[in-house]
């Protein structure tokens, strides 16, 4: 009997927290994306469930819904193998015994079933264990308690039932996928929410005795080799929050959940391509040489989009409602002005806000006439008093606020505004619900060319832009971010004074792409791909991302591209498909210098050495020079900002922190300062284009 052609899943979501119902229990975004992800479902026919910890709010549950207890008593142990080196004092190993029930509220459509016990029902007001915790309190293990619990009751209370498992965030639901990769009747969806560290890794023992409680047999992660990798690139990863170093015996979180899950989850294609290379990065480099590479490209075909969302309420909203007058001047400021919005959580490196603010201070200080609405959000207030002095200096012109306010107050804000500035950094936003919400609203962008913001397409050409770009950022104090927003608030209040058509056609633009943001267009993305795997449809790599990653040994030669082949600067590939002839050495070389891959370059020449003009191999092996009286001097004609990095020692837990001295720009594409006094130096290069990347020191 064959299966219908559209066929009813059950879908069951599963995160730490997943509370997105109810604004009192709501800790983050990702409760908000499940929720309405869920009902989505729910709408469409589908059986949904939620499988979350009720982190101790059942009485208040009760008050506000129909809660059932389930016939569901699980008393079993879960043993934690601890790390000697971060939990001193405590055993080698600790047993924690636990009584778990469980109870379920049945919400538009949607069961929501909530674990409790005496692990998952602490921390009641922050759910999350505070990082302090690691190494001092075994409250530090909720989350992988859940992790156990969750195995345990989608084992007993779902038994052989069919289901779709879709679990979210590799560091919450690491065990699950090889708990139940040997379940015919669970499929799982990994799904990434957020830009973690692809290599965050955890303690490995522990993983193993968990994994054998749970009767699962998988090899571990193994260790990255240290053999050829240069010290400098490694420690200053620690500066970018793209990659840390862990000790030999821990395992990598991702390796785990995309080894074992049936497919991998995204949301947004700039999120998934990021994360598929950190391309133009400061960790590419690295990354290509790490076993994670290889976990990601044998797992590539298992890739997908799902998709994020605008909420309901911001599409439904009218900006035309909103009194503009009212709301600026309530704030104490001009709405005759071109005003400017930004809102997100106080997060200064993450958010880009202190380059946000030294560039309103600048723009403000040299006299433009501008509004802008600052919104830093902090249950603490701002704790840095440079943001205070800005406000100060700039009244009547800043509004700064940390207070949450309720939703229809943000929008008041954001359509008011005919600007929004999202200036990201460290590439650590995957899809920017907040700026799509303010897009919505018509306010035209101001955003950083991240990979994982590209689909509100600001960073676009002429024709389709919604609005300004200004160059990713993987520094913590970017002077070429301030002086980049500077110059695109200054170019904003130009186009907002002097041609109002076309900022009105922008304004548009930038609604209608937030607008078909919808959560009914991220379930049809969902929904086809879960559909596939429920029927047994293999997952394919699609053609055009393995050639946009340079993967060419994952294609047969007739999906091969020339073009391919000379963006990755990878020769072997292009000789599969033609010989290297002086023209396409040619092009392989020039491609190659744009992006400062000075390795291709040379081998380029090597391979055909009539092919390179004589000036420009002579630009190549002269780009630096080390000269007798101690300078070190660097040319490259598209380099924004070179650094030299040096590496230092390890202290006594295996940590470095490598020195940054920045060359000083002595003119266009010329940099110089003193040499290095020891070997095993690098150049950190950051291209006009906005890619970053590496140069070896090389001596003598």
């Amino acid at each position: 009997m064959t299966e219908p052609t559209d066929p009813r899943l059950h879908i069951i979501e599963t995160y730490f927290e997943c509370c997105g119902f109810d604004h009192t229990f709501l800790q983050g975004g990702t409760s908000v994306y499940l929720w309405n992800l869920s009902r989505a479902f729910a709408a469409r026919g589908h059986r949904v469930s939620i499988v979350t910890p009720a982190h101790g709010r059942l009485d208040d549950l009760r008050e506000r819904y129909e809660v059932e207890d389930l016939p569901y008593e699980d008393v079993h142990t879960v043993p934690v193998v601890l790390d000697p080196q971060v939990w001193r004092g405590f055993p080698a190993e600790v047993s924690l015994e636990l009584r778990t029930t469980a109870h379920r509220i049945r919400l538009d459509g949607v069961d929501l079933y909530f674990l409790a016990d005496a692990y998952l029902d602490r921390l009641p007001e922050t759910f999350y264990p505070p990082y302090s915790a690691k190494g001092n309190d075994l409250v530090f293990f909720k989350p992988l308690v859940f992790q156990v619990d969750s195995v345990r009751f989608l084992r007993t209370w779902f038994g052989d039932e069919k289901a779709l498992v879709h679990a979210h965030e590799p560091y919450y639901h690491y065990l699950l996928p090889a708990a139940l990769r040997d379940d015919p009747s669970k499929l799982v969806v990994s799904n990434v929410q957020s830009n973690m560290p692809i290599t965050k890794k955890v303690y490995g023992p522990k993983v193993r005795r968990l994994l054998d409680e749970l009767g699962v047999d998988v090899p571990l992660p193994a260790p990255d080799t240290a053999d050829a990798l240069p010290a400098a690139i490694r420690q200053y990863q620690q500066l970018t929050h793209l990659h840390y170093d862990y000790p030999a015996d821990h395992v990598a979180v991702y390796e785990l959940t995309a080894e074992h899950a049936d497919l991998i989850d995204f949301l947004s294609e700039g999120q998934l391509d990021f994360y598929a290379s950190f391309r133009d990065t400061p960790f590419e480099q690295l990354f290509a040489r790490l076993p994670i590479a290889d976990v990601v490209r044998r797992n590539a075909h298992k890739m997908f989009v799902g998709g994020c969302a605008i909420s309901d309420e911001w599409l439904a909203w009218d900006p035309a409602d909103v009194d503009r007058e009212k709301v600026l001047g309530g704030l104490g400021l001009d709405p005759a002005l071109p005003t400017f919005f930004h809102n997100a959580r106080y997060a200064v490196h993450h958010k880009g806000q202190v380059e946000l603010l030294r560039a309103v201070d600048r723009v403000l200080s040299d006299g433009l006439a501008a509004n802008f609405v600052v919104r830093c959000i902090s249950a603490d207030g701002i704790d840095d008093p440079f943001f205070h002095e800005i406000a100060r200096r700039h009244t009547g012109r800043l509004h700064l606020e940390w207070e949450r306010v309720d939703e229809r107050s943000v929008f008041a804000y954001a359509a008011s505004a005919d600007f929004c500035l999202f200036p990201s950094k460290f590439e650590m936003d995957t899809f920017l619900i907040a700026q799509g919400e303010a897009m919505t609203a018509g306010a035209v962008p101001i955003a950083t060319d991240q990979r994982g913001m590209a689909h509100f397409r600001h960073a676009d050409g002429p024709g389709t832009a919604t609005g300004f770009a200004v160059n990713r950022s993987f520094a913590e104090d970017d002077e070429l971010l301030t002086a980049a927003l500077t110059a695109r608030v200054k170019e904003a209040v130009a186009l907002w004074t002097d041609d109002p058509g076309h900022y009105r056609e922008l304004a548009r633009r930038s609604a209608a792409v937030a607008r078909a943001f919808t959560w009914e267009h991220c379930a049809d993305l969902h929904l086809a791909a879960f559909t596939r795997l429920w029927r047994g449809e293999p997952a394919r790599l699609p053609a055009e991302r393995a050639l946009r990653h340079g993967w060419t040994e994952l294609l047969p030669d007739e999906l091969l591209t020339v073009d391919a082949a000379v963006e990755h600067g990878d020769l072997a590939a292009y000789e599969r498909l033609a010989p290297l002839d002086d023209g396409a050495a040619r092009r392989f070389f020039d491609a190659a210098w744009l992006r400062a891959d000075f390795a291709t370059c040379e081998q380029a020449i090597r391979r055909r050495p009539d092919a390179v003009p004589a000036e420009d191999v002579t630009r190549l092996r002269t780009r630096l020079a080390l000269l007798p009286d101690g300078a070190l001097r660097y040319r490259l004609a598209h380099a924004d900002r070179v650094e030299l990095v040096l590496p230092a020692p390890p202290d006594a837990q295996g940590r470095a922190r490598p020195e940054v001295r920045p060359l000083t720009r002595t003119a266009p594409g010329e940099f110089a300062g003193p040499a290095p006094e020891r070997p095993g130096a690098w150049l950190l290069l950051t291209l006009s284009s906005g890619r970053v990347t590496w140069d070896e020191v090389r001596h003598g």
